[in-house]
């Protein structure tokens, strides 16, 4: 159910299906219903309303970019010319595969980027052929990511 503000109410049985599915996505419907003790039919219409309600979007596989050999994570903050570049700067970056986020943030940079790379020369490469000759970036800075401390999801309350 929607409020007046647009955050979409859920209730316990929501917070659960979500959470069993945040845990593993490819939980069934039989599965979940089973654990919670409603009919299938019960949580696909539930999670067909959370779809709607656009609470739930899309679903993903989340692939281990080191078992892939990108070796190198690091964020980048672009510095933009002017704000107006800030569109044609995410239309060039969304074409390099080793930019996997790009957030427009407030305070020193205009973009804050999340890369993959197999090394520092990979690395290298991207910055100075990639992302520094885009037109309205005006310069990066770059900071290496040594090790992921968290990550997750928000939490369902």
């Amino acid at each position: 159910m929607e409020n007046s503000s647009n955050v979409y109410d859920i209730d316990n049985l929501d917070r659960e299906i979500l959470s069993i599915l945040m845990e593993d996505a490819k939980t069934s419907y039989s599965e979940i219903a089973r654990k919670l003790i409603v009919s299938p039919g019960t949580i696909h219409v539930r999670m067909k309303k959370l779809e709607d309600a656009k609470v739930v979007v899309g679903s993903q596989i989340n692939v281990d970019p080191q078992k892939l050999g990108y070796d190198l994570s690091a964020f980048l903050g672009v510095y933009l010319e002017k704000n107006s570049a800030y569109e044609e700067v995410i239309y060039r970056l969304e074409r390099i595969s080793e930019v996997v986020e790009a957030y427009y943030t407030t305070g020193n940079y205009g973009i804050f980027l999340k890369i993959f790379c197999k090394n520092t020369k990979h690395l290298y490469d991207v910055l100075n052929h990639k992302i520094q000759p885009i037109n309205g970036i005006q310069r990066t800075e770059t900071l290496i990511c040594l090790e992921v401390g968290l990550k997750r999801q928000i939490g369902i309350q």
